[in-house]
């Protein structure tokens, strides 16, 4: 079984800085801010919702096919992805673009400022979803805004189950387009402050979200995760991890858990709590793709 996993692919400019955000920004001089964070350490990774929960999946045995369009620079992370076996076919190269960039600061309370540059992730809806025999699952991830809208009606007329993610693009849609996507729809998943988003713009509780479609996951950071089936929310504690180290991409390996379980037949509470296992393996490594899922020490 392969899922396609339709998001960006992304280079992303990791820096940090020692201090703490809000000892440097005044909240009575936001109307005329000019702030310079001194960032001692910076690294660059392969990232992108799409390529991070690709990772996270094929790292638990599954078969993702990332739908995601690059720049003339991303010729390395397509060599990346075949070295990890993950298929490319529905990648496409944009020749006139650069392949999005995120240029992330974290600070010493893992708060996090992000800059992005979409790049050819602003063509991605010349990607199209078909049915396939092997194709049996599908998510939507933060990606340009006219390919969401796109790839989920592709995915409602293959009759292919999708997870939405609208993650940091949620914002971009108003309410009715929103509820058009729970409609289309198997499953949802948005953190803390996303799920506050959704149900604003939406004008729909969290219990009303998942009557709509099989279930709703809202991440909880450190708290671990709600699963909300049918009205009913289950708490499923999170995992403390071995070491909080950098929190970019852990929503993205929660997610690649989610998919594998789907994959699986799971529950939506098994698949919440393999979720959280990925997120502390995650945020113990710096980076969004480079931790280790050793499977016999997962609790499945």
């Amino acid at each position: 079984m392969a899922s396609i996993i339709c998001g960006s692919l992304a280079f992303d400019t990791i820096m940090n800085f020692e201090g703490q955000f809000s000892e440097q920004i005044l909240p009575n001089q936001l109307h005329i801010l000019n702030v310079s964070f001194l960032v001692p350490s910076l690294r660059r990774d392969f990232g992108g919702c799409a390529g991070n929960i690709a990772y996270s999946l094929k790292q638990l045995g599954g078969t993702p096919l990332p739908m995601a369009t690059i720049g003339s620079d991303g010729g390395g992370y397509l060599e990346r992805l075949k070295g990890l076996g993950i298929g490319t076919e529905f990648v496409q190269t944009i020749e006139d673009a650069y392949t999005a960039q995120a240029m992330i600061i974290t600070d010493g309370d893992n708060n996090q400022i992000t800059g992005f540059h979409p790049g050819a992730m602003d063509f991605a809806q010349l990607t199209s979803i078909r049915a396939r025999p092997d194709i049996k699952l599908g998510i939507i991830a933060p990606d340009g805004r006219d390919a969401m809208l796109q790839h989920a009606a592709q995915f409602t007329a293959a009759e292919i189950p999708f997870v939405f993610d609208p993650g940091q693009q949620l914002p971009r849609f108003d309410g009715e387009e929103l509820k058009t996507f729970i409609d289309q729809a198997s499953w949802v998943t948005v953190n803390d402050y996303e799920g506050k988003m959704l149900s604003d713009r939406t004008g729909w509780s969290c219990a009303e979200i998942s009557r709509r479609v099989r279930g709703l996951v809202v991440t909880l950071g450190a708290e671990g995760s709600e699963v909300w089936v049918e009205g009913e929310k289950t708490l499923v504690p999170a995992v403390t991890a071995t070491a909080v180290v950098d929190p970019t991409g852990c929503g993205d390996a929660y997610r690649g858990a989610l998919l594998f379980g789907l994959e699986q037949g799971w529950s939506l509470v098994r698949c919440a709590a393999l979720g959280n296992q990925l997120g502390a393996l995650k945020i113990a490594q710096r980076g969004p793709q480079n931790y280790t899922v050793d499977l016999k020490a997962l609790v499945l």
